[in-house]
């Protein structure tokens, strides 16, 4: 039976979006690990994500509480708000109750992955402060620590990213997540691939 890995994000300009499409591709090189991409609810009017300049949202789907706990293991995404992940992905979360009573999410690894505006924006405290809804479900969180190589020492070009996880710097929008950040993307999906895989076979064992 194949290992279930679920990328779960919540992106309004695109950014966050194509770094999980990245994090996907790189989970589904690992053989035996079907990997799945949703979107969790969009919580603005249509009329305010006009307002705001926001493209139209993507074919992916739209992610339920007990979905979740179908899947093995996760990497989780978001653009940080203030330093912390947005109100869309937070009510997303704080409508898993049913599952933390339960503790059905609890022993599966997830990751977390991100987009700032800047280079103080929140590319660790975003992932930081998100930790704390993988402690109340008793997840385990899976940072890629420097696992990525020389590709986490490069001071050449301007990174998003972290130990944490994968990141990109949005600016004021135009900015797009840039040949390496789309790598460290691929590397944090194979990674947590990879150790989703080794649990599972452990659990199983």
């Amino acid at each position: 039976m194949a290992v279930k890995l679920y990328v779960v994000y919540y992106s309004m300009y695109g950014h966050v979006e194509k770094l999980a499409q990245e994090i996907k591709k790189g989970a589904a090189s690992v053989e035996g690990v079907e990997v799945k991409i949703w979107q969790v609810p969009e919580t603005l009017p249509e009329e305010v994500l006009g307002k705001m300049g926001a493209p139209p949202k993507t074919d992916a789907p739209i992610i339920t509480p007990d979905e979740l706990a179908t899947a093995d293991g996760f990497v989780f995404g978001f653009p940080t708000r203030f330093g912390m992940m947005p109100a869309q992905f937070k009510a997303f979360l704080d409508s898993t109750g049913g599952l933390w009573r339960t503790q059905q999410l609890a022993g599966k690894p997830a990751g977390i992955f991100y987009s700032t505006g800047s280079q103080g924006g929140g590319q660790e405290t975003t992932a930081l402060t998100a930790i704390t809804q993988l402690v109340h479900h008793g997840m385990i969180f899976v940072p890629i620590g420097y696992t990525f190589g020389a590709g986490m020492f490069d001071m050449e070009n301007v990174k998003g990213g972290s130990p944490y996880g994968a990141g990109t710097y949005a600016g004021d929008g135009s900015r797009q997540p840039t040949e390496l950040e789309l790598e460290q993307a691929f590397h944090q999906g194979k990674y947590l691939a990879t150790i989703t895989k080794k649990l599972k076979k452990e659990e199983a064992a």
